[in-house]
């Protein structure tokens, strides 16, 4: 038998801070960007009832953790459902199951905080963000740990949530929050500009962007929705999580790409490719840069490595006994 921690909600709820996970996500970018292996999502669909099953994975050998996530999204609960199952590097073994929503809006957070860091400018300090839902949230403290924030200007459809979003935000951060009516007025003499929603159309124009804007686009893994403009994408300096999930379900970048406004070279490098060095990052002050984060298992296994190193410490979970192959693949009853 194998012990394995389980780590629930409760157990990892305020467990690392904002820069914490992208201390740490960060790291596993880097590790992406030397060789380290990762796939992007997979997703089955089934109709009767509607939802999907979704998983994704990567190996961290210098974290010494692999594993990622799979959820259920939909299906008669209308609801969705993690696991993140984490196994250590060197023999295999399970190290620890983690009820994995709680730290989605936070490990989705550090990798557009990464982004950010290595594609907005130096001195940005004004942001936009357009959405005000959990993974907004996520969004802007993750941010505030890699930019010193002065303004931010918040907007999403139904009044009462972004000012709602925009008084707690204000009593959190170190910044100036306010709620706008338009994304258009978000946007404008935006430094960063954030987009966290479930649109399917675009949700600004990209003629409004000044030069020197960076965008972190988090809600489009759909081939079929987009949240970003074709303008946006055409003007940019475009660094997706992975490569390989531009082709896939990118939907901003794979409108342009059919619609002939870019090519296939338009992908600048990977975000690992960055972080590590390999390729560029921001090489001026007047380009516009995209970071296009549909969710990877790069920061899924950093995070939960992350929970699962803090709760040891803390002496928290509950312990769990797998059984290897060796003693349980018998075929006897």
């Amino acid at each position: 038998m194998t012990e394995t921690l389980f780590l629930t909600s409760e157990d990892v709820a305020g467990l690392a801070t904002p820069g914490e996970f992208v201390d740490a996500v960060r790291e596993a970018y880097r590790q992406r960007g030397e060789g380290a292996a990762a796939e992007p999502r997979e997703t089955l669909r089934a109709d009767d009832p509607p939802g999907k099953l979704t998983g994704y994975s990567a190996i961290l050998p210098e974290t010494g953790a692999m594993g990622g996530y799979t959820y259920a999204a939909g299906f008669a609960d209308r609801d969705a459902h993690f696991v993140a199952p984490l196994f250590d590097t060197e023999t295999g073994r399970p190290l620890a199951v983690v009820d994995g929503a709680s730290m989605n809006p936070f490990k989705t957070g550090a990798a557009g905080a990464v982004g950010a860091d290595a594609l907005a400018r130096d001195d940005a300090t004004e942001v936009a963000v357009i959405g005000s839902g959990a993974q907004a949230r996520g969004q802007l403290r993750a941010l505030a740990a890699v930019r010193d924030l002065e303004t931010v200007w918040v907007y999403s459809p139904t009044k009462e949530h972004r000012e709602s979003f925009a008084g707690e935000m204000a009593g959190r951060l170190d910044a100036s929050v306010a709620a706008v009516a338009s994304a258009a007025a978000a946007v404008e003499d935006a430094d960063v500009v954030v987009t966290a929603t479930t649109a399917a159309e675009p949700v600004f124009e990209g003629d409004l962007l000044e030069p020197g804007t960076h965008v972190t686009a988090i809600g489009q893994y759909d081939p079929e929705k987009r949240e970003l403009d074709h303008e946006t994408i055409r003007r940019s300096r475009y660094v997706p999580d992975l490569r390989a999930r531009a082709f896939q379900d990118a939907g901003s970048f794979l409108s342009a790409l059919e619609a002939g406004v870019v090519d296939e070279d338009h992908v600048h490098a990977e975000l690992g490719e960055v972080v590590a060095g390999v390729a560029p990052g921001r090489e001026d002050d007047e380009e516009v840069t995209v970071f296009d984060s549909g969710g990877t298992g790069v920061e899924t296994v950093a995070g939960a490595h992350l929970l699962y190193e803090k709760a040891r410490e803390a002496g928290l979970g509950q312990s769990i006994e797998l059984s290897p192959a060796s003693e349980a693949l018998t075929g006897q009853d």
